[in-house]
């Protein structure tokens, strides 16, 4: 509760809002993300598209004022990075049809379902999806699972732990957390361990940004190639 209160004792309304604050830059983006993702639907079915392409904006604007903030936020590219992203991806769409999900579908589904008369704004909301989850879920999420929660959890003083400093307890609780946020819960414990595997290997945030862009690139091409909406 104490950390909540720290969080949101002044709302995030630009970057003087976080100096001096480490886990409110870390953790009020995330936050204010999820809030909108919790909005998308709820306010009839477009809605759902609306409200992704407005966390997709307000997320590329949070991670702009986060970058003074969060040094370790830089995106870095490896062999081991590029591996991960890949891997990943195989195993998040391998696996699926083998275990059971919270629910059936997606949180959005094929946009030319809603707006199968307006070609040009169905596939508007397609790219919108693509570049949002490539580009601007990654750092959000890394920055919350990776730097802040598993690190918190060792250590409320989180930033006295190195970022390659492995720990079991926050290893594996990290790694639950990130998979049971995801319907596909089993490929997200899985992704969320191979992740923190390579912030670990490399001491650096940004392989697993990489990683994180890589699987979901190649998932939004699959789900658009396949017609495989479940997915989003």
């Amino acid at each position: 509760m104490r950390l909540l209160t720290n969080i949101f004792a002044a709302p995030p309304a630009g970057a003087s809002s976080w100096r001096g604050k480490p886990a409110t830059a870390r953790v009020a983006p995330f936050v204010i993300f999820l809030a909108l993702t919790l909005c998308q639907g709820k306010f009839g079915a477009a809605s759902a598209y609306w409200f992704y392409f407005a966390k997709t904006l307000v997320g590329a604007w949070l991670i702009w004022e986060m970058r003074p903030f969060v040094a370790e936020m830089r995106w870095a590219v490896s062999w081991e990075a590029l591996a991960a992203g890949i891997g990943v991806f195989a195993v998040w769409v391998a696996l699926d049809p083998f275990y059971p999900k919270f629910f059936s579908g997606g949180a959005t589904g094929n946009p030319s379902d809603q707006f199968g008369g307006n070609f040009m704004l169905a596939w508007f909301f397609i790219a919108v999806h693509v570049l949002g989850m490539t580009f601007v879920v990654p750092p959000l999420e890394e920055v919350f699972y990776r730097s802040f929660l598993y690190r918190y959890i060792a250590r409320t003083d989180f930033q006295s732990v190195p970022l390659n400093q492995f720990l079991p307890l926050p290893f594996f609780a990290t790694a639950a957390v990130f998979g049971f946020s995801h319907n596909e819960w089993l490929a997200g414990i899985l992704c969320g361990a191979a992740y923190q595997w390579l912030v670990l290997r490399k001491n650096r945030l940004g392989d697993a940004m990489t990683a994180h862009a890589i699987t979901n690139f190649l998932l939004g091409v699959w789900i658009v190639w396949k017609h495989a909406w479940q997915f989003w």
